[in-house]
């Protein structure tokens, strides 16, 4: 089966603008995708609309254009793979207070850093006067991230303002000035943390343009600089290059992604837990995965 025969069309979307009446508009939106069969997740918040659906072509079409037509969002860009199967159980509509959790007031996520194509991206991140920062959680970054990024180690996207605070200096100090790039999954923790660099007075701050799912689509595997899957909050848990369903399983008690040897570990336990919350989760069968109804990309 090639990719273009998969038969569930999956779209990864976000748009910062100012949303008013919420409840409203979560009213419609459970509507509108019960009305197309998506499934999924969006989260609204005064500063705009994030989320991941999937479904049929048509029916994922009428939710893009329907999102396309509020107020400010008919610049909203999603970015499309597909599946075998629906990779979602549910739709789920939500109201937050960011559509990316971040927790620093006063950042704009309108006036982010430089943003950079797929296309010129490995051109800035292989100089060595850039610093290249991976944004995202450390259970993502298990699967695969650029050759030569910096994992911060967070465990939450609001952790990253007080890891890059804390080592601000040891990444930046010098007496040559640097270049900040980051990157993160679709773009959209990028859009803020490059505009808290920049408040934090950091000018040449760079980020991925369409994240590393648009860095995949694009980019030709012999000439990509990202080193094995990436991470997706979703029931096919990685894609690779082409944007293909990955080889990674997800770890029923953590979450955590799994390859083949991690699977092969004696404190692997199918549906239950592995080596990483072996202690924690052993005989807890089914329990829930830590990433699941977390902010997708």
């Amino acid at each position: 089966m090639t990719l273009d025969s998969l038969p569930i069309c999956v779209a990864a979307l976000y748009h910062f603008t100012a949303l008013d009446d919420l409840p409203a508009l979560r009213s419609r939106l459970i509507e509108l995708c019960a009305a197309q069969h998506t499934k999924g997740t969006l989260l609204l918040a005064r500063e705009g609309i994030n989320g991941t659906i999937a479904g049929s072509d048509a029916g994922v079409a009428a939710v893009i254009e329907a999102l396309r037509a509020l107020p400010g969002c008919a610049a909203l860009e999603a970015k499309y793979s597909r599946a075998p199967a629906l990779p979602f159980k549910r739709m789920k509509v939500r109201i937050k207070a960011e559509i990316v959790t971040m927790g620093q007031p006063g950042i704009d996520p309108l006036a982010p850093g430089h943003y950079v194509r797929p296309q010129d991206w490995n051109a800035l991140i292989t100089d060595p006067d850039t610093v290249v920062i991976d944004t995202r959680n450390d259970y993502e970054i298990v699967a695969g991230t650029f050759a030569g990024a910096i994992n911060p180690g967070t465990r939450t996207f609001r952790e990253f303002p007080d890891w890059f605070r804390q080592h601000r200096d040891e990444l930046l100090g010098g007496d040559k000035p640097r270049k900040v790039a980051m990157f993160c999954t679709g773009g959209i923790r990028c859009e803020k943390s490059t505009a808290f660099l920049k408040a934090e007075g950091v000018d040449e701050v760079y980020h991925l343009q369409g994240g590393i799912l648009k860095y995949l689509e694009d980019i030709p595997a012999a000439q990509s600089q990202w080193q094995g899957e990436c991470f997706v909050f979703d029931d096919r848990v990685t894609v690779g290059h082409g944007l293909v369903p990955g080889s990674f399983e997800a770890c029923q008690g953590c979450g955590r992604p799994l390859d083949a040897a991690a699977r092969a570990s004696a404190l692997y336990i199918a549906g239950q837990c592995c080596a990483n919350c072996h202690e924690q989760r052993r005989g807890t069968a089914g329990a829930s995965q830590r990433w699941r109804g977390k902010e997708p990309v």
